[in-house]
């Protein structure tokens, strides 16, 4: 017997394929350029946050929600932070991960905290002042008073 008999015969499927770290590579370059083009088309608004919340396509399902939450115009992490505390959500939570239930949930509450912001156009109220006390401290008479 010799060693050709015995050694497995090579197939053309392990000839042509590359190797899986190279596919590995390939798959992370394809997700992270169609996430990107993503991004760019919702701060363009060519499509909303909430319909890639219920859709969840391919290359948001490793996506956070702040990630995307952040992609919109005027969104910040701040603002990102703060939405989800009011919907009991991490801002880490991954958008493959969350149930209909959640998905539901933050999609009907995106277009609420887009209206609940002030347009841009809308002049602002001026804030309140206190009352300045004689010697700077709290409860102490008020000047004038």
């Amino acid at each position: 017997m010799d060693a050709t008999s015995i050694a497995p015969a090579p197939t053309t499927a392990s000839a042509i394929q590359a190797p899986q770290h190279m596919q590995a590579l390939a798959r992370a370059n394809r997700v992270r350029l169609a996430r990107a083009e993503l991004k760019r088309s919702i701060a363009r608004g060519d499509i909303e946050a909430s319909e890639v919340i219920r859709g969840c396509p391919w290359e948001t399902e490793s996506m956070t929600l702040a990630e995307l939450l952040t992609s919109q115009r005027r969104w910040g992490r701040t603002r990102a932070r703060k939405f989800l505390l009011g919907l009991a959500l991490n801002e880490n939570k991954r958008l493959g991960t969350l149930t209909p239930r959640q998905r539901t949930l933050i999609a009907t509450s995106l277009p609420a905290a887009e209206v609940s912001q002030d347009s841009p156009g809308q002049p602002t109220r001026p804030r309140r002042r206190q009352a300045r006390t004689q010697g700077g401290r709290r409860g102490e008479r008020t000047v004038g008073a």
